[in-house]
């Protein structure tokens, strides 16, 4: 059996797999988001360990001895500033960060070549414009730097003692050259970083270290397991789901949205406005459109407005589409496809008397929907195709808020059944770093056949929302900003 540990923005989840492709055991546990100044977003890394451990205890049960490998996958793009020994020296800066705005001008004075070669628009939250920050603001911290490690790598450091990335992570941080397929040397060379502090890059399945014996007892699995370099989390998923070839897009909806689809070839969009990353299979790479405001917008305007998430659904529903002339722009940390804008600011536009709280949960849904559609809308630009959408994530098992989405996308929507894909792909890696299985292409094989879960029913009742959604964002965030 491989197990496979997928290390979220807000909890870490674990899952067993059987060499057959079933699934054996699951396991989750939660950790918090950290919001000290505006803007800003951490996370302590000692939360995350203590998540983790709870989570493969959760799915591994009295199984470990049965565990022949592990895979790791993360969220991606945030920063691990650490000792030679993992001991970190600040909260890890995660994706949804945006303090770095001023460090952006940095990147935006290379040369065409060099933005070239990194093939992405230029974001906070990433890894490049965070080690700017941190060596700007905290330069007693930036001297100190052993290793700047995505948040799955840091992970593997304490589990094995060893250091590595992997390519889709690596591909994600603004400091790699996609043509190269390696760190950017001239990029980071213009921009007075460090080259020292990145770890070595490796493929997904590569086994990166083994099992360190101090930790094996507290995970309840044998010390000495092989452990590959494993993928970020959007890259697992889709290995989880079987994507590698272009046709088929997916979306994934977690505290983020994502949509992807994947390439053959190093496709640049022109327009600065989707992102392309490493897959998690070598040759192979992935088109991405992603919003920051998904499951974080909505579980802040749940929090703020007292609901649990039953009454979310229930009143929300209650509500008819376009929640009588109330929109809801989702901006509380910025965003990303296709503004890229850290500056834009979330708000209610259009409130009356005759809304109540039904009204404000029904636009919040509309909001990120709206959200999601702009960020397809942007993603079919570069010339992708997508006749259906297939699900990834757990932020999306309620049927009628899949129905507001395949209608808001006018896109039928397929499922799979798992709200673990990504621990799914880091586990089905660690099978084939073992030998399980020969390759990508062959795990692809085992994904689950997705099943229709909802299809358009109702789209024109969204359209002039919707067109009032896009309307909005210039002048709000114009004025708010």
């Amino acid at each position: 059996m491989f197990l496979g540990l997928d290390l979220g923005t807000s909890s870490a989840k674990a899952l067993l797999l059987d060499v057959d492709g079933s699934i054996v055991g699951t396991g989750s546990s939660p950790y918090a988001v950290h919001n000290a100044h505006p803007g800003w977003a951490e996370s302590n890394p000692e939360d995350w360990w203590n998540a983790a451990t709870v989570a493969v205890q959760e799915a591994v049960g009295d199984r470990g001895i049965d565990v022949a490998a592990v895979g790791l996958s993360g969220q991606m793009h945030g920063v691990v500033t650490c000792l030679e020994d993992g001991r970190p020296l600040r909260p890890a800066i995660i994706w949804a960060d945006a303090r770095a705005r001023k460090e952006l001008k940095l990147y935006q004075a290379l040369g065409p070549g060099l933005k070239r070669q990194l093939a992405n628009p230029i974001s906070t939250g990433m890894a490049g414009p965070t080690l700017l920050w941190i060596r700007d603001h905290e330069p007693s911290v930036y001297r100190q730097i052993a290793w700047a490690l995505q948040p799955k790598d840091w992970l593997r450091l304490r589990l094995t003692g060893e250091v590595a990335t992997d390519a889709s992570d690596a591909s994600a941080t603004l400091l790699y050259d996609l043509s190269t397929d390696y760190w950017a040397h001239q990029v980071i060379d213009e921009l007075d970083l460090r080259l020292d502090y990145l770890a070595p890059v490796r493929e997904s399945s590569e086994i990166c270290g083994v099992v360190s014996a101090s930790v094996a007892p507290s995970w309840g699995i044998r010390p000495n397991l092989p452990v590959v370099g494993g993928a970020a989390d959007t890259a697992a998923a889709a290995l989880a789901g079987g994507l590698l070839e272009p046709g088929v897009v997916q979306l994934t909806i977690g505290t983020g949205g994502q949509i992807i689809a994947p390439r053959d070839r190093v496709t640049i969009d022109l327009t600065a406005r989707t992102h392309l990353y490493r897959a998690a299979a070598p040759d192979r790479w992935y088109a991405m459109a992603a919003i920051q405001n998904a499951g974080l917008a909505l579980e802040w305007v749940r929090t703020i407005l007292g609901a649990s998430w039953d009454d979310f659904y229930r009143e929300a529903f209650a509500v008819p589409a376009g929640a009588d002339g109330l929109t809801f722009l989702p901006y509380i940390s910025g965003e990303r496809t296709p503004h890229f804008d850290p500056s834009a600011r979330g708000a209610w536009v259009g409130l009356r008397l005759s809304h109540g709280r039904g009204h404000l949960l029904r636009a919040a849904l509309e909001g990120v929907a709206f959200a999601l559609r702009q960020a397809l809308d942007a993603l079919l630009a570069t010339g992708i195709t997508a006749d259906e959408l297939l699900l990834a994530g757990g932020g999306t098992a309620e049927p009628q808020w899949r129905q507001m989405l395949a209608d808001v996308l006018e896109r039928p929507l397929l499922a799979s059944g798992t709200s673990f894909a990504s621990a799914k792909g880091a586990a089905l890696l660690a099978g084939i770093g073992f030998g399980a299985w020969p390759g990508a292409n062959q795990v692809a094989d085992l994904a689950v056949t997705p099943e229709l879960v909802a299809s358009p029913k109702a789209a024109e009742t969204y359209r002039e929302a919707y067109q009032r959604y896009r309307e909005l964002y210039l002048p709000i965030a114009a004025a708010l900003s």
